[in-house]
């Protein structure tokens, strides 16, 4: 298992990758404004303190976001870190 960030048209995807390559699922983001970034972190409840408006960088909304570990959530994602690299936006 894998988690990365993706570049999306309007910010970054937060992706979390199974064994198999088919297996992909968007587990936060950020999304850019006309001068700020917004966020948002997926759970399996409802949760309005894991979304934010108002980040003044994307290094501090992607932060944010990872500071949820929502990776967690999924079995088998113990000891899992998020990739250095962003990857490009999926065709």
């Amino acid at each position: 298992m894998q988690v990365y960030w993706r570049r999306s048209k309007r910010g970054r995807r937060l992706i979390l990758t199974g064994d198999s390559v088919d297996q992909e699922e968007e587990i936060g983001g950020v999304r850019e404004t006309r001068q700020v970034f917004d966020t948002f972190a997926k759970t399996f409840e409802y949760d309005p303190g894991r979304a934010h408006k108002g980040f003044p960088t994307i290094e501090d909304a992607m932060q944010f976001v990872e500071s949820f570990r929502p990776w967690e959530l999924h079995e088998g994602t113990e000891g899992l870190e998020v990739g250095q690299e962003v990857i490009l936006e999926a065709k």
